[in-house]
């Protein structure tokens, strides 16, 4: 194999200069001693192929070896290391082929018995007189101390020392051991010409961040548990700064490539909506449309996420940006996942809009009515053949569907504006179909909505590149809802009891269960079994209707309607009624198997109460909820803010669960955790913004462009906005 240049030290001044990440991916791990084809396969199989692989592949925790105790201050139960003589070493064979060797070491404070199964190599290994130092964990076996299957190091490179231990290596057949000596080979060919550092001197004394090399250094051996904590901070660092310039360099050339439409914001169409409306908006609600506006009057295409809880009132924002496109002669678009969320969408908007009309204008002699339109695959034929048109001619102002908005044949006359409600629920491609359907001269505004709040943190990282509003208040009048926990039968009972109780006052339940039919590998009650079940037993001779994913769309919209009116008493459901259904005559939730679900789709289900007058309720049944489950339901007990239990998600999950695709390979996050590093997340997006303001390509740091653009492939971020 060709040597390559980052290994000799004799090829003039270029060879001389500091080793950057591009020379460490372009050395082959089979240039370390040791790594065979062999080797090399068993390290590909945990993705690192090359040297740069194998430095950014971290220790997973940490052995600490220096900490020496004696003999006699060892504590039954706790691990400790301790340097000792070897006074006698025997060994004997037990029934089978099982061996046992028993060796007493000494020190000048007293004795301990080391005991050693299946491990007959131990008695060559050890011999009367050696010094060993032994890492263990002491017990008491009839009064005598020992330690059991301690591991035990002769003299030599690992004792006293803070030892690194790998990840996944015993699956791949690797040893950790072996790890280490490359890393340690690693580091020993960088030393000469030492590790580049792309990030400025100025901001590594901003935050006290040591240099790259003593931090790659740091993580692999360090000197102290301290100093692998300072090693940490320093690679957590680069890694949000990186992904941050990414996520903000996309953001901005997006913005320099697209021309967007300046839309009139000086109309009143907005204010006329917002004093019908009969109830005042929130400060976050006044202060959200604002942002939109600002965004909307701008030349360059909004892209912005609104995130806000259940209830905290996005559909009124979301109807203010499509009213400021419809003032300016635009028309604006509201796409939804669902039948079910599209025609309640409609429903509700028509009626907020009811008495608005649009005002005059130069072209539009005198004020005529708002049109607002539902679009879904149900819609008739003929009446399709006239939503389109009217689209066209733009006589429809608003137009709500699903899918079906994206689909070929559907035009409009001057696409404004674009709503995305459950963002997570649509794709790229079927966000920018619907985009698309703008002219060819401006790209439409998007505003992307989501009732699932997450920590600011992590919209920094998952969103980063687009603009987040949050909606962090409530509007005032939504009743509390008080959630219970049913953990017994006679618990279930009362839930049920209650149910009777609501429906005899008037009012109206779900019942929510996480399976349509019963599974033989899944332990939940599904839909069907608990409806049947439920209109024999428990809710006999109530009104009980039956709605579940393989219904059709008109089966659906028909047991919908039933239950609006007031037909259905008590809907059984499986979470299609998770997003968007407004019964406000609907006052109790009871969510069988609760332990089935996560934190979020909870939260969802239970916001489908609570929206009337009346007091409501959640009831979750689980009666066998243990570990992370039961942390879940405990949650959901203690709180019904959305962003306090998207923190609790956070925590309980890990931020995997919100990067979602992203997860792949080395371009993860591998050290950073956005549970753990708030703070640098703020701080890397904060730098990332300086050095794009000052330098908006990254020219005049041509080395930290290069890493940004070799470790975060080009589609990071549309990874991100799937998720």
């Amino acid at each position: 194999m060709t040597t390559p240049p980052s290994v000799s030290s004799e090829q003039g001044v270029a060879s001389r200069s500091p080793l950057t990440m591009a020379d460490f991916e372009a050395m082959n791990v089979e240039v370390l001693s040791g790594v065979g084809r062999a080797k090399a396969k068993a390290l590909a199989s945990v993705e690192v192929e090359s040297v740069l692989d194998l430095l950014t592949y971290y220790p997973r925790r940490y052995i600490d070896r220096t900490n020496r105790a004696a003999i006699s201050d060892l504590e039954d139960g706790v691990e400790a290391m301790v340097m000792a003589r070897v006074d006698s070493v025997f060994s004997k064979k037990l029934r089978g082929s099982r061996t046992l060797v028993r060796v007493t070491v000494s020190d000048d404070t007293g004795r301990l018995g080391l005991i050693f199964f299946n491990q007959p190599w131990r008695d060559r290994q050890l011999s009367q007189g050696q010094e060993v130092v032994v890492f263990g964990k002491l017990d008491r076996y009839r009064g005598q101390s020992q330690m059991t299957n301690p591991i035990v190091d002769l003299v030599g490179d690992e004792t006293g020392r803070i030892v690194p231990v790998y990840p996944q290596s015993g699956k791949a057949g690797l040893q950790t051991r072996e790890i280490r000596r490359w890393v340690d080979e690693a580091l020993r060919r960088s030393e000469q010409r030492g590790i580049s550092d792309p990030v400025p001197e100025s901001l590594r004394q901003r935050h006290g961040l040591i240099g790259r090399h003593q931090a790659i250094e740091g993580i692999h051996r360090p000197d102290s548990m301290d100093a692998q904590y300072t090693a940490r901070d320093r690679l957590v660092f680069d890694e949000l700064l990186r992904l941050q310039l990414k996520l903000i360099m996309r953001k901005r050339a997006v913005e320099r490539a697209a021309v967007g439409i300046c839309h009139d914001t000086g109309g009143e169409l907005v204010d006329r909506f917002t004093a019908s409306l009969g109830f005042p908006l929130t400060g976050a609600q006044r202060r959200v449309i604002a942002e939109v506006v600002a965004d909307m009057a701008r030349p360059v295409p909004m892209h912005r996420l609104l995130q806000g809880d259940v209830g905290a009132g996005k559909t009124v924002v979301a109807v203010a940006a499509m009213l400021t496109a419809v003032q300016g002669e635009h028309q604006g678009a509201l796409m939804a996942p669902t039948e079910v969320l599209a025609t309640q969408h409609f429903l509700g908007i028509r009626s907020l809009l009811k008495d608005l009309a649009v005002p005059a204008s130069e072209t539009l002699l005198a004020e005529r009515p708002l049109k607002v339109a539902l679009l879904t695959n149900q819609t008739p034929g003929a009446e399709r053949a006239h939503i389109q048109e009217s689209l066209v001619t733009g006589t429809i102002d608003i137009v709500i569907g699903t899918h079906a908005l994206i689909q070929e044949g559907v035009e409009f006359s001057s696409l404004g504006v674009v709503v995305v409600d459950e963002q997570h629920r649509f794709g790229v491609e079927q966000r920018a179909a619907l985009r698309a359907k703008g002219s060819q001269a401006a790209t439409p505004d998007v505003l992307v909505m989501t009732a699932t709040p997450i920590p600011r943190t992590a919209a920094m990282t998952v969103y980063g590149d687009l603009d987040v509003s949050t909606l962090d208040e409530m509007p005032p009048g939504r009743t509390p809802i008080v959630t219970r926990w049913a953990r017994s039968a006679a618990e279930e009972a009362e839930v049920w009891e209650q149910v009777r109780a609501e429906v005899g006052k008037g009012r109206q339940a779900y019942v929510v269960c996480p399976l349509i039919d019963e599974s033989d590998s899944i332990e939940a009650r599904s839909v069907t079994e608990t409806y049947e079940r439920l209109q024999e037993d428990e809710l006999a001779g109530l009104q009980v209707g039956l709605l579940h994913g393989r219904l059709t769309p008109a089966e659906k919209e028909s047991v919908m309607d039933l239950f609006r009116s007031g037909a259905i008493d008590v809907l059984v459901a499986t979470t299609v009624i998770e997003v968007g259904v407004d019964v406000p005559n609907a006052t109790v939730m009871v969510i069988v198997d609760a332990d089935r679900f996560g934190i979020a789709q909870l939260h969802q289900l239970r916001g489908r109460v609570g929206r009337g007058e009346e007091e409501s309720s959640c009831c979750l049944l689980a009666a066998d909820a243990v570990g992370v489950a039961a942390e879940r339901l405990r949650a959901l007990v203690d709180t019904t803010d959305g962003f306090e239990l998207a923190e609790a998600d956070l925590e309980l999950r890990g931020e995997g669960t919100i990067l979602g695709e992203r997860q792949k390979g080395r371009n993860d996050l591998q050290l950073a955790s956005l549970r753990r590093d708030k703070d640098w997340v703020v701080w890397a997006r904060e730098a990332a913004g300086e050095m794009l303001d000052d330098d908006p390509d990254l020219q005049q740091k041509a080395e930290l462009r290069a890493e940004v653009e070799l470790l975060l492939v080009d589609d990071d971020a549309d990874y991100l906005l799937k998720s």
